[in-house]
């Protein structure tokens, strides 16, 4: 079959007053990208050796996959050396961008940007948790100084990013475990770092209007 995502229909519409998103159906294949080989810090009793990584990412480009998630470099030597080979070798098609997963940290930044210098295409994947326990518990930081970091780290890859003018950056940000933060929260941390990285500031990074007895309204 030529075209193989005319095999499905489309999924019915969800109509609800008020919601714009459940209306919507898909209308072309979606892109698709494999998450397979980031096993940096993810599997470290047995992870993929480099000579298998390099299989299996041939194995992904030969399937067809434009959009492959190729390790997480600063999390291990053998995520990194990998990245290298696939750089150094000139082994990644034309086509075919790379994206990279990193922490909220700068010297984690730092070192994955070493890792990815030179490519022609790179997605970077920045992830910092904002639930209420890990707020509490992992990084002792109120809800504005977990916002910032994820705000500060962002201004740190553009600044990596810009002192590489040769590649063409794509940025991505989750907030890890957003399913179990504050919806207003989560929704603020993600609309600032979105800002920061456009050079933007949009209305969703403000706090809802309250009450006058101070619940939001």
């Amino acid at each position: 079959m030529p075209s193989p995502a005319e095999k499905y229909r489309p999924f019915p519409q969800v109509r609800l007053n008020g919601r714009r998103w459940p209306n919507r159906t898909i209308e072309k294949a979606p892109i698709w990208m494999s998450t397979d080989l980031r096993d940096g810090n993810q599997s470290l009793i047995e992870p993929m050796s480099i000579a298998a990584k390099l299989e299996f990412f041939e194995m992904l480009v030969a399937t067809g996959f434009k959009e492959i998630e190729v390790g997480f470099p600063s999390a291990s030597q053998t995520d990194f050396d990998f990245v290298r080979k696939l750089i150094d070798e000139k082994r990644i098609p034309d086509d075919v961008t790379i994206e990279v997963l990193v922490q909220s940290r700068r010297e984690l930044i730092e070192r994955t940007f070493e890792a990815v210098e030179g490519a022609s295409r790179v997605i970077v994947h920045l992830y910092n948790a904002i639930a209420p326990s890990f707020r509490r518990i992992v990084f002792n930081q109120s809800k504005e100084e977990v916002k910032a970091l994820a705000v500060e780290e962002t201004r740190i890859i553009k600044e990596c990013a810009a002192a590489r003018p040769e590649t063409h950056w794509i940025y991505q940000y989750s907030p890890e475990t957003f399913s179990m933060t504050e919806l207003v929260r989560a929704r603020g941390v993600r609309c600032r770092g979105a800002d920061v990285a456009s050079d933007t500031r949009s209305q969703d990074d403000r706090e809802p209007a309250r009450d006058g007895r101070g619940r939001h309204a």
